[in-house]
């Protein structure tokens, strides 16, 4: 990682741990929407163990499937220390670790899938944080997203790119990301996205190559 690269990722811890008292609440009326969308994303998720990249406060954790070894993992220490309270609130058993996206402390082949939700909007290099994910992750295991993406729609893109540094400079987050193209650049293979809001939320899963790149 450059001394950019690190300034960037230290650019967005301190962003996230400035706005993780109030994180909740800004999102708290999304939420009645985003919740569908996690249940769902969670539903899917094969595997026994299971890697949740980004836990930011932990919305995630009342979806988890019973009887699932997870670990999950946040750059923010403040948002971790949130998330950790609403484990211990809701009686969820989860390993949650802070560490950085792009540079998991993690052996190769760790997890059978690795999960992420609003994420990759924010890690400082999308495609290296996927490259991680998908050497931690098995031959043939999988990852699921749920992201905000950049509009295909010519008015909506250009809006997007045009505003892209508000949500930047609030919370870290971008809002202009190509997430499914990074995915495939990351290495991913049968790379599969599906609409959720129009074309600007998407739900993406991919596989990890086999060997034989079956």
């Amino acid at each position: 990682m450059t001394e950019s690269d690190r300034s960037q990722t230290d650019l967005v811890r301190r962003r996230y741990d400035r706005v993780a008292p109030i994180y909740d609440a800004m999102e708290w009326v999304a939420e009645f929407r985003f919740s569908t969308w996690r249940r769902d994303q969670w539903d899917r998720v094969e595997g026994d163990e299971i890697l949740e990249l980004g836990v930011g406060t932990g919305k995630n954790l009342p979806y988890y499937p019973e009887g699932r070894d997870i670990t999950a993992i946040d750059i923010a220490p403040k948002m971790l220390k949130r998330a950790r309270r609403r484990a211990e609130k809701e009686g969820v058993e989860v390993a949650l670790l802070e560490a950085d996206a792009q540079d998991l402390p993690f052996d190769d082949n760790s997890f059978d899938a690795a999960v992420a939700t609003f994420v990759f909007c924010s890690v400082p290099d999308p495609v290296q944080g996927l490259k991680e994910a998908l050497r931690v992750v098995r031959p043939g295991g999988q990852l699921i997203l749920v992201e905000h993406v950049l509009s295909g729609l010519p008015v909506l893109h250009s809006l997007m790119k045009w505003f892209d540094w508000l949500p930047v400079h609030v919370w870290g987050a971008h809002i202009d990301r190509q997430t499914v193209k990074n995915v495939e650049r990351a290495g991913f293979s049968e790379v599969r996205e599906s609409p959720l809001a129009l074309d600007v939320v998407k739900r993406i899963e991919a596989r990890v190559p086999t060997e034989s790149g079956a």
